[in-house]
């Protein structure tokens, strides 16, 4: 199976309940050995929301500077 296909696969199956968590975004960019840049167009991609940002882009707490 290609790269693009595992990720939209594992993309798919860590999402199946709602939106996927940023973490859980990080961990298949690193299993996955891809830029978490290039996880981030695939759930854009196949419709999947991501949450919980660690860096407070996607639904997670924006820290004031």
């Amino acid at each position: 199976m290609a790269v693009e296909e595992k990720l939209a696969a594992e993309l798919r199956r860590r999402a199946k309940d709602g939106p996927l968590p940023c973490a859980a975004a990080f961990a298949i960019a690193e299993e996955l050995g891809i830029p978490r840049i290039r996880v981030g167009q695939a759930a854009d991609e196949l419709g999947i929301k991501i949450t919980a940002c660690q860096l407070g882009c996607f639904g997670g707490t924006k820290q004031k500077h």
